[in-house]
């Protein structure tokens, strides 16, 4: 097979969103007669091109969208586009999907080479195959406009806090205030604006569940877990996988993020700490800040990453200088600084046909935006070094490896963050306060998990349920803060998690992948960053044309995310914690 990056099939100009010139394309996929492998190869590589240039157009919608929630045309052109488009295009992807098994069998893959080159591609297909049915495609279009829903809600929100109007993710630097006074008052503005809207996000996620359940009775499971597995390509693990992870940061991680609460609650002379004593420095320090504005957090980026390998920083630099603010539009790579309007959280959508990723943000100047920044830009890596690959689905890891790619990042760059802190004060605690970010998420990705898989365990569940269930599991996982006096915001604070509304059961990713990203933080400390960079590089260039263990196996990493596993590396991470000042 050819390793071309294009192919004469889709015209340069094609819109990707435009019914009437995606479907003869379609339907020239659908009757083309295939006499050998080299007319089913040359097929596949029509067929990825296609797939590239429509996933490019739904990728510019949502970017635009999510860049500004408020303009009504972008948001009405996202509307359209998933009401219209996808459930247009999905039974015709799926006679794609059943002639691709017909081809196989008429082509089998005898050759070993032939074999391995397609064995991920033809047992997604089969998958998807299995899962499809018409009657889902109205159901999941819903599903796309609850969650935009969703993004619209968040994103509107704002508050007044000293005079002026502001961002939910600007406030967050009152969470760092050494004044405690202005930390409470801060969060609990931001807590009170956000539950004048749980009702809404409530309503929004109990309609989600009972589609869900819908859609995964249609399609021949019993529970919409069951059907999550099968859609996400989770061959290599299973619930019980899962339930093993939480075990782990129940045994292993709980105690030790306790025992980091006691040492802060100590530092700042606390009987208990409350929510709004989390990010403050513990000594008084003032906060840390390491950029002002998208083009600088950039540009230190990149010199964080020419210090580490000038390989990376040539990719960070070649998407451009951070300072756009216009989404997509005219060829821009960054969207980064926070504003009103802006859909919340952080991403890296890579556009498939021109193979140009794109960053998105909400950057308020903080040490954890820093982080976020090092963390998509893994992402971009991961896009830019496996671009060569001809197939469009052989560009796309799975979640569990391509969050690898990004944590990575995180932890492979700190001895360099003196790009963000010349005062090496400053750095080393920017990196212990990061490493301890690295112990408390485990649990709070525990959480997230265990919450989705009680959830669709039982779908019929009411909202006090659901109260009931979030609040034990924040007793098993959750941190040594008083609640007292905010018991409402306390079970509502997990609505500002974006996955069980726009990604279900997509969490434990960042769990499995934390545990990647630290085995091979490891192998930079014990056999030097090169060393690292270069099993970084091996494996991200391959994309996801291999099964998740061999994906983790090219890194030099272990796939496992069991107690053993979580303690050695846990226990591992304690030890380099204790090295640094608090």
């Amino acid at each position: 097979m050819t390793t071309s990056a294009h192919t004469d099939f889709v015209p340069s100009e094609l819109n990707g969103a435009d019914l009437s010139q995606i479907t003869p394309l379609l339907n020239d996929l659908i009757d083309r007669p295939i006499e050998s492998d080299a007319d089913f190869d040359a097929w596949l590589l029509d067929r990825s091109e296609l797939d590239a240039a429509m996933s490019e157009a739904a990728a510019n919608l949502y970017i635009s969208m999510t860049c500004d929630t408020t303009d009504p045309s972008k948001a009405e052109a996202y509307s359209r586009y998933i009401e219209t488009v996808p459930p247009a295009v999905k039974p015709l992807a799926f006679q794609l999907d059943r002639r691709h098994t017909d081809l196989v069998a008429r082509f089998p893959r005898t050759d070993p080479a032939r074999a391995a080159r397609f064995a991920v591609l033809d047992r997604d297909i089969r998958a998807e195959v299995a899962l499809y049915r018409d009657e889902n495609v109205p159901i999941q279009t819903e599903l796309e406009k609850l969650a935009q829903h969703y993004q619209t809600v968040i994103g509107a929100m704002s508050v007044t806090f000293e005079g002026q109007e502001r961002t939910l993710p600007q406030m967050g630097v009152y969470q760092e205030s050494t004044d405690r006074a202005v930390r409470e008052s801060a969060w609990r503005t931001v807590t009170d604006r956000r539950l004048q809207d749980a009702d809404a996000i409530e309503e929004i996620f109990d309609k989600q569940i009972a589609l869900r359940h819908k859609m995964s009775i249609n399609a021949g499971f019993g529970s919409f877990t069951e059907y999550a597995f099968r859609a996400m390509r989770r061959f290599d693990y299973t619930p019980d996988h899962c339930f093993d992870f939480h075990a782990a940061c129940e045994e292993v991680v709980v105690p030790l993020v306790d025992a980091l609460d006691e040492e802060r609650a100590s530092l700042l002379g606390l009987d208990a700490l409350r929510p709004w004593d989390l990010a403050v420095d513990p000594k008084g320090r003032p906060p840390l800040r390491p950029f002002k504005g998208g083009a600088e957090l950039v540009s230190k980026s990149v010199a964080c990453f020419r210090a580490l390998d000038p390989r990376l920083a040539d990719m960070l630099a070649s998407l451009g200088d951070g300072s756009e603010s216009r989404g997509s539009a005219d060829g821009a790579n960054f969207d980064l600084d926070s504003r009103k309007g802006k859909a919340p959280g952080g991403y890296q959508y890579n556009r498939d046909r021109s193979r140009i990723p794109f960053i998105f943000m909400n950057a308020a100047g903080l040490q954890r935006d820093a982080e976020t920044m090092l963390h998509e830009a893994g992402h971009a890596f991961h896009s830019i070094l496996s671009r060569d690959e001809p197939l469009m689905r052989y560009r796309e890891a799975p979640i569990e490896f391509a969050e690898v790619a990004s944590m990575s990042m995180e932890l492979l760059t700190q001895p360099h963050w003196s790009a963000f802190y010349p005062d090496e004060t400053d750095r080393a605690r920017a990196v212990r306060q990061h490493l301890k970010g690295v112990i408390t998420i485990l649990p709070w990705i525990a959480t997230i998990d265990a919450f989705q898989h009680w959830i669709y365990a039982n779908p019929t569940h009411l909202t006090a349920d659901r109260d009931e269930a979030w609040l034990s599991l924040d007793d098993r996982f959750g941190r040594s803060i008083s609640w007292q006096g905010l018991d409402e915001a306390r079970a509502a604070v997990w609505h500002r998690q974006p996955h069980p509304f726009c990604s279900p059961f997509y969490y434990i990713e960042y769990g499995i992948a934390q545990l990647g990203a630290l085995q091979l933080w490891l192998h930079s400390i014990e056999k030097g960053p090169r060393s690292a960079i270069d099993a970084y590089i091996r494996a991200m260039s391959l994309g996801g044309s291999r099964p998740l263990p061999d994906l983790f196996a090219a890194a030099g990493l272990t796939f496992d995310f069991g107690p053993k596993a979580v303690s050695r590396l846990v226990e591992r991470l304690a030890r380099e914690l204790e090295k640094l000042p608090a």
